[in-house]
C-alpha cells in the first residue's frame, strides 16, 4: 500500500500455517480455526476486527461473518455459559457465584481499562494478578479455561496483557465465523495482496537467514536461491526463526502447548437433537490441568466445536470438532503402526465424550480425520509441534540481529485477528515509521 516491494514466502502449497485448510473426499477442514474470536457488528467502532478491515480497506460484508449461538464452560460442580453479549456472562456469575458477583464487576473494570497492546507492558502473572480480585478458586478456574486452551504458550497461566487481549477477544467480544470459514479470510487477504503488486512464493521453504555483521542481508531458499532485502519480517516464531539464521544464535525457550484435533462428520447435525451450544470447554476437575500431557493425549478435558451452530450453516452435514492437549514426544516415538492405532483410540475417546455429553445426539459418522502434534510439526514447521509458540514474546519484534523482526504469536498479539493486527502493527513500526522504507 506504501510503494515498498514485498514478497511473502511460504513453505507450503496452501497458506495460512496454524490456521489453514484442506480436502478430503470433498470434505473442506478447517485447521486450527475453531471460530474467529473478537466478533463486531458492521460499523461497530474502536474494535480490533473494525480497525484491522480499516487497515487493510477490506470490506467487513466481505467475510460474511456470523456469530455464535452460545458456548458453555463445563466443570464439574458448575457450568458457566456466556455469548456475544458481555452481559450474559454477568448474569451467569451473579446466579451462580453470587458471592463474587462484586469482585468480577471489579476484574471486569480492570481489563476494559487495561492498555494490553502497550509494547512496554512488563511480564507478571494472570492468575496472580486475578487471584486479587476473584477469590473463589473455582471461578478462576473456569474464567481462565477458555482463554489458556485458546491462546497460552505458559503452562498453566499466562502474561496479564495476553490474559486481557484473550478475555476482551472471547467474554466482551466473541466467536464468530466467516462462511466457508478460514479460507474466506485467507482468500480476502491474498486477492488484497495481490491487487496492490505484492509478490507470493508458495513452496517456497526458507533454508536460512543471510546475516552479515550482525544485519539481515536476505533468505536463502531451500532450493539454493537467494534473495537479497534488508528487512525479513518472520512469522514462523521466534525459536524456528533463530534457528535459521546462519549467524548463531542463542535459541529462545520452546512452548510445551501441543495438541490432538480429531474432526468428524456425521449424517445429522447437532442442533437435529436439539444441542444450541457452539462451543463447549469441558473439564473433569475442579482445577483445570492446562499443561503438556504426560501421556499422548489428556483426556481429562477438551475443548468440543459445533461449527453447524453458528447464526447460519453452511455444512451439508454435522460437524463436530474435539480438541486434546497432547504430548509431541510421546507422539514423535510412535512407530507407523502405533501412530495409527494412536489415532483411532483418540476417534474413539471424542466419540465417547459427545456421547457423554450430549446423549440425545445419535447419528452415523460417515467420515472423521485426526491431526496431531506430529502433524502440526511437518505443516508448521513449529518445533515441538508447539501451537501457541515460545513462551518468550517479544512485544517490540525486535530480535539481535539488525533488521530482523518477530511478528504473530512469538510477537504476543493472540488469535486470528491478533496475528494480522501484530503483522500490521510491526510493519508500521519497523517499515513505514519515519519514512522508512524496505
Amino acid at each position: 500500500m506504501f510503494d515498498q516491494k514485498v514478497c511473502i514466502l511460504e513453505r507450503h502449497k496452501v497458506p495460512g500455517g496454524l490456521n489453514s485448510y484442506y480436502e478430503r473426499l470433498d470434505r473442506k477442514l478447517d485447521v486450527g480455526l475453531h471460530a474467529m474470536t473478537n466478533f463486531a457488528r458492521r460499523g461497530e467502532r474502536g474494535r480490533p476486527l473494525t480497525k484491522l478491515l480499516k487497515q487493510l480497506r477490506i470490506p467487513y460484508e466481505k467475510l460474511e461473518l456470523s456469530q455464535q449461538h452460545f458456548s458453555r464452560i463445563v466443570f464439574p460442580e458448575n457450568q458457566l455459559s456466556f455469548s456475544n453479549d458481555p452481559q450474559w456472562l454477568v448474569v451467569e456469575i451473579g446466579k451462580i457465584f453470587p458471592h463474587q458477583k462484586d469482585n468480577f464487576a471489579r476484574l471486569l473494570d480492570i481489563v476494559i481499562n487495561f492498555d494490553d497492546v502497550n509494547l512496554n507492558n512488563r511480564y507478571q502473572s494472570a492468575k496472580g494478578k486475578v487471584r486479587e480480585i476473584i477469590s473463589d478458586e473455582n471461578l478462576l478456574e473456569m474464567i481462565f479455561c477458555p482463554l489458556l486452551i485458546y491462546g497460552s504458550a505458559w503452562e498453566n497461566d499466562m502474561d496479564f496483557s495476553q490474559f486481557v487481549i484473550m478475555f476482551k477477544s472471547i467474554y466482551l467480544e466473541g466467536f464468530g465465523r466467516p462462511k466457508n470459514g478460514v479460507r474466506a479470510i485467507i482468500n480476502l487477504l491474498i486477492e488484497k495482496y495481490l491487487q496492490l503488486g505484492g509478490e507470493l512464493r508458495l513452496g517456497a521453504g526458507i533454508k536460512k537467514i543471510d546475516i552479515e555483521n550482525g544485519a539481515v542481508r536476505g533468505v536463502i531458499l531451500d532450493n539454493g536461491e537467494i534473495i537479497q532485502s534488508n528487512k525479513v519480517m518472520s512469522s514462523i516464531g521466534l525459536p524456528e526463526t533463530m534457528n535459521i539464521v546462519s549467524e548463531k544464535q542463542e535459541c529462545p525457550a520452546v512452548g510445551a502447548m501441543s495438541f490432538t484435533e480429531t474432526i468428524l462428520f456425521f449424517d445429522k447435525k447437532p442442533c437435529d437433537a436439539g444441542i444450541q451450544e457452539t462451543i463447549v470447554f469441558y473439564n473433569d476437575d475442579e482445577k483445570y490441568n492446562y499443561k503438556r500431557s504426560p501421556t499422548l493425549c489428556d483426556f481429562r478435558s477438551a475443548v468440543i466445536c459445533f461449527p453447524n451452530n453458528f447464526n447460519y450453516d453452511d455444512q451439508n452435514e454435522g460437524v463436530i470438532r474435539v480438541t486434546y492437549i497432547a504430548n509431541f514426544e510421546k507422539w514423535n516415538e510412535l512407530d507407523r503402526e502405533k501412530y495409527l492405532l494412536s489415532k483411532k483410540e483418540v476417534r474413539k475417546e471424542s466419540l465417547a465424550l459427545i456421547t457423554k455429553l450430549f446423549p440425545e445426539f445419535k447419528a452415523k459418522l460417515l467420515y472423521y480425520d485426526v491431526f496431531t502434534p506430529r502433524t502440526i510439526m511437518r505443516y508448521t514447521g513449529h518445533i515441538k509441534g508447539a501451537v501457541y509458540g515460545s513462551t518468550q514474546k517479544v512485544r517490540d519484534g525486535r530480535t539481535a540481529i539488525k533488521n530482523l523482526f518477530i511478528c504473530g504469536t512469538d510477537q504476543g498479539f493472540l488469535g486470528i485477528v491478533g496475528a494480522m493486527l501484530s503483522g500490521i502493527s510491526m510493519a508500521n513500526l519497523h517499515c513505514l515509521m519515519n519514512g522508512d522504507k524496505a
